[in-house]
């Protein structure tokens, strides 16, 4: 038996893997080397956005013997790529200087992506925003059917709770009042 046929049996037969691993021997440069492909590594990537959309992304850094969370919020102009190779770039302008940052989609140092705000873009790159100050460099907000229905909800919640809350002997006074003027 192989390393490899071994390294599959028992990732199998433990009951905390739930998704199988797949370890393929790859040659390179004379050697080999080996490569785990599956669907455990895929569940890494982080939530659903898109380019316009501004966004919070929870960045692990490493210093010395310490590792701490960083949060880069801004606006995400470009994806690039597929698969593994798949990227994002993030802009925001700190202290009046723009800085970009280019993430790795399937990183494992992105703990976890928040969306802000969704925008309403018709590019799929968005480099104009470089030039591009102030007002200018505003992004339309998309229209979230959701967001949109929680308000209404609560202001027909308060109205059906102002209506239960009026004393029904006034209004009996009002057309009392209104039936005596006629």
């Amino acid at each position: 038996m192989s390393e490899n046929e071994t390294a599959n049996e028992t990732e199998s037969a433990s009951p905390a893997a739930t998704t199988e691993v797949e370890r393929h021997s790859l040659p390179l440069n004379g050697g080999s080397i080996t490569a785990a492909l599956g669907l455990a590594q895929q569940e890494r990537a982080p939530g659903v956005f898109s380019v316009g959309d501004v966004i919070k992304v929870h960045y692990r850094i490493k210093e010395g013997d310490k590792e701490r969370i960083q949060v880069y919020e801004g606006t995400v102009i470009s994806m690039r790529g597929a698969g593994w190779s798949k990227s994002f770039v993030v802009r925001r302008v700190s202290h009046e200087v723009g800085v970009e940052r280019i993430f790795p989609y399937n990183s494992p140092a992105i703990q976890k992506v928040d969306v802000v705000r969704r925008g309403r873009v018709r590019r799929a790159k968005l480099f104009y925003l470089r030039h591009k100050s102030g007002k200018e460099g505003r992004i339309k907000e998309a229209f979230d059917a959701t967001r949109a229905q929680a308000p209404a909800k609560k202001a027909a919640a308060r109205k059906k709770t102002a209506a239960s809350a009026k004393k029904p002997a006034s209004g009996a006074r009002k057309t009392a009042a209104k039936a005596s003027a006629r």
